[in-house]
């Protein structure tokens, strides 16, 4: 099993030395978050919580994806880096597309895009997109950005989104790898049948044994079992090896160490950031490296 430090909520001016340290101390890479903003007003609609409300604040720091990454691979030189997950459907694909392209080769191919159609109804209706057609355009946009990334002429023309021959241009050296996140069954079904892996959005132990039995049960009925999928949980339970050993038979092939605002309670320096990231590597990550 691998592991990734989440990033979520980190103050943005720590995020190199926690890379750096990530790196060093051998996780697989950092997980961030993304939100475009947070308003004012918010209606209650998180899908992850008893309340509808979800765990970040105004306060809660969401740098840009594209430039934080970019930042982080520059100062490392194996780890990598992933959203869970970006809002795919309020942006153009065109320019998700040459960004990720862009990153994936200044990173060597270390980046990987972490998409989810989002839930806050708010960001759609700021950018002006319909939220009600989110699950369409978002595989519309998946189709797009992978044939943008073979680097040849192409035109496109659905429902939502209508593009002349063009070429984008660099192009990745392969296909930028996807992962979808999300819980609903159309969330799982999206990612069994075009995703290279899947993002939890956190599950009891109890809960992973089934999911990764429909996820594979999904994937044999669009025949992609024998593809590679990476599956990228955070338990809700302590990382006690015997339920990490357990839950990697279960077909878990990644989890996450927590986000440092729900160890610290808030904000914290990188020192304390550092003593957390430590003890994880030493109590768990060193017996399954």
């Amino acid at each position: 099993m691998k592991f990734w430090q989440s990033i979520t909520w980190a103050e943005t001016d720590q995020l190199c030395d926690i890379a750096r340290l990530a790196e060093e101390l051998g996780f697989e890479g950092v997980i961030g978050a993304d939100h475009a903003f947070y308003p004012e007003t918010l209606v209650p609609a998180y899908p992850y919580s008893d309340t509808g409300f979800p765990p970040q604040t105004a306060d809660s720091e969401y740098p840009d994806m594209w430039v934080s990454c970019a930042a982080m691979a520059a100062v490392t030189t194996a780890l990598k880096f992933v959203c869970g997950i970006y809002v795919l459907p309020i942006r153009n694909p065109l320019e998700v597309a040459k960004q990720a392209a862009t990153l994936s080769i200044l990173s060597q191919g270390r980046f990987i895009l972490g998409v989810g159609t989002g839930w806050m109804k708010e960001e759609f209706d700021v950018y002006g997109v319909d939220f009600a057609t989110r699950g369409p355009r978002t595989d519309e946009m998946i189709e797009v950005m992978r044939r943008a990334w073979r680097g040849e002429m192409f035109d496109y023309h659905g429902a939502h989104f209508d593009i002349p021959r063009i070429r984008v241009n660099p192009a990745p050296a392969s296909a930028v790898p996807i992962y979808f996140g999300g819980a609903a069954p159309v969330a799982l079904r999206r990612a069994a049948r075009e995703g290279d892996g899947f993002i939890s959005a956190g599950n009891t132990p109890e809960e992973v044994p089934p999911l990764m039995a429909e996820l594979a049960r999904m994937r044999g009925e669009f025949g992609r079992e024998d593809r590679p999928f990476e599956t990228i949980v955070g338990l809700y339970a302590p990382p006690e090896l015997d339920l990490l050993r357990e839950m990697e038979d279960a077909g878990m092939t990644s989890g996450v160490h927590l986000p440092f605002h729900f160890a610290f309670e808030g904000p914290s320096t990188f020192d304390r950031k550092r003593g957390l990231m430590e003890e994880f590597a030493e109590k768990t990550l060193r017996h399954f490296r």
